[in-house]
This record gives C-alpha cells, structure tokens and sequence, in this order.
C-alpha cells in the first residue's frame, strides 16, 4: 500500500498502531493523550471488525487509513469542526482511489502469502463433532478444513 501511496502522489506513512474506539465520537484530551502515551499512531471507529472478519475467511487484508483531523491533543489545532472534518474526507475519498487504482495494479497473479490458510489451526473442534447442518452452512469457510 505505501508503494501505492508513492505511485498515486499520496504522502503515505507505512507500519504504525491502530487504535480502534467506539464511535461516533470525538475523544476528549485525556482520552487522546492516553492512547498517545500507548504509542498509538491512528485512531479511528472502525476497521477492527473488518480485519477479524477478513482473517477469518482468509482475505488478504491491508488498512488504508486516512486522517481526518488531530484530535484534541494538537497544541497547534483549533477545535475539530463539522466543516473541516467533511472537507478532508472528500479530499481523502479522492485519494483513497488514486491509491487503490495502484494498489491493484500490482497485485500479484496468485497469492504467496499465509492469509490463505489462517484457520489451518484455528478450528478446535474435532471434525466429527460439528453437526452436518454447521458444516454445509459455514463450508464457505471451513469446508476444506473439516
């Protein structure tokens, strides 16, 4: 993705923390001064749900994240306003598709990587012990495991 983000003229930062927070909401300064303390690069109300389901059918997965404002915690901001936020999501929509255009142009033919077998190991239940009914309703998912 950072590669994608180089290509489209998107200034990207590759590696970082995601903190996910229940939304929608601002935080406070405290709050945002905490996950600062944590090390947190981002913080954001979704993509946590996304990247469990996405291992969980083995997806490939990447985030693309993409900031809106600095939060409370920026000395040199103003408070966030409605206004402001608005104006960089439809800025960042517009380079989220640079970046996606990319990004696909360099996927690969067929995938190398481990997301393909995630739940190699994950099913604990005994094959015999999963009812028909669960079977062919998740074989989707799990078919070639059990």
């Amino acid at each position: 993705m950072h590669q994608a983000c180089n290509a489209a003229g998107v200034t990207g930062k590759k590696g970082g923390t995601y903190l996910c927070m229940e939304g929608p909401a601002f935080s406070t300064r405290a709050e945002s001064n905490v996950y600062r303390s944590w090390g947190m690069d981002i913080i954001g109300m979704t993509n946590l749900q996304e990247a469990k389901l996405a291992r969980e059918a083995e997806i490939c997965y990447v985030t693309l994240a993409m900031v809106t404002d600095y939060d409370c915690w920026h000395q040199g901001h103003d408070a966030v306003t409605i206004d402001e936020i608005i104006s960089n999501l439809v800025k960042n929509a517009e380079n989220a598709q640079k970046v996606v255009r990319e990004a696909v142009k360099k996927l690969p033919a067929e995938r190398t990587c481990k997301c393909g077998t995630a739940l190699q190991h994950a099913i604990l239940t005994h094959a015999d012990a999963i009812p028909k009914p669960e079977k062919d309703r998740l074989h989707l998912l799990i078919g070639k495991y059990v």
